[in-house]
């Protein structure tokens, strides 16, 4: 993992920071509950601000509960990342996918990159990039989506609850002593305020934890392109300095051969030598075998006094 530069645990203390600042969220709130409920609930009269803060906060929800999943998933792929850095690193010989999930960013990008390979087909390792950046950014479409528009849904909440107190205004001054009026002004000031504050609070915590995701998601692509420039491009990717330098070394191993071809042409061209003194050495022992003989012949006449017909 030394030569990877990927943050391992960088989706967890995503997560961690999330719950800590929910934690701090919710004790504020029970601390300051006196505030909020004469912002939010105190001497409200219609349904408005209850209707345009609640669709605001369940939109903030809703892209919480999106980003928690997506985090969740990256923590499962860093960690499958991590895996197999570790199999290549230990245990080159076992299979590096061992112990990692089939469905991992890292897992389909080996079996992508293995079969081009076997297809003999040749890896371009910035199209494998743009794909998976491709495919990553289309799970951040509903938090990027909600993060836009979180700070309009209270624009819109202030247009809404302004059209009120403006109606407030109409009727005060229809009857200068309209309390109805009065007080819808008051509401709509009121409800306009609150959504502001819902937008505003809600925004700047999930613009947050989406730049946090955004950044998870960087950190994840990234480990995965480097290893797949330190480990698997030189393992599937054919290239034309690694044949000129696979047959350089095919060249010396030949040039060895034919030294070895030349030490054993002069040993076979002793042995010949060798051969032939040996041939030499048996015709000259042959020719004198026959005046042996003949020596041998003629004493066993003599011995036996054998005559010349015998």
């Amino acid at each position: 993992m030394e030569t990877i530069n990927l943050r391992r645990h960088y989706s967890r203390n995503t997560l961690l920071r999330m719950i800590l600042l929910a934690v701090a969220a919710a004790a504020l709130a029970v601390w300051k509950y006196d505030l909020i409920n004469a912002v939010y609930f105190k001497d409200q009269l219609t349904a408005t601000g209850w209707v345009i803060n609640g669709a605001i906060l369940a939109l903030f929800l809703l892209g919480m509960l999106r980003t928690v999943g997506i985090l969740i998933s990256y923590m499962g792929e860093e960690s499958a990342l991590a895996r197999f850095v570790r199999n290549v690193d230990k245990r080159p010989d076992l299979d590096p996918l061992k112990g990692v999930g089939v469905n991992s960013m890292i897992a389909r990008r080996y079996a992508t990159m293995r079969r081009l390979h076997e297809a003999r087909s040749p890896i371009n390792q910035n199209a494998l990039a743009a794909t998976l950046v491709a495919s990553e950014s289309t799970r951040n479409g509903l938090p990027r989506f909600i993060n836009n528009i979180l700070i309009l849904s209270g624009v819109f909440g202030t247009i809404v609850s302004l059209s009120l107190a403006l109606i407030g205004a109409s009727d005060v001054l229809e009857n200068a002593v309209s309390a109805t009026g009065m007080g819808m002004v008051i509401h709509g000031m009121s409800t306009a305020l609150s959504t502001t504050i819902t937008a505003i609070v809600c925004y700047v915590f999930f613009g947050y934890m989406f730049q946090r995701l955004t950044d998870a998601q960087t950190n994840l692509i990234s480990g995965v392109e480097q290893v797949t420039t330190a480990f698997l491009m030189p393992k599937f990717q054919v290239q034309t300095d690694n044949v000129l330098y696979e047959f350089t070394g095919l060249i010396r191993s030949l040039q060895g051969l034919v030294d070895q071809l030349q030490q054993s042409q002069i040993g076979f061209e002793a042995t010949q030598d060798q051969l032939a003194d040996t041939i030499a050495l048996y015709r000259s022992k042959v020719e004198g075998l026959d005046d042996h003989l003949d020596t041998i012949k003629h004493q066993l006449h003599v011995g036996f006094r054998l005559r010349d017909d015998e």
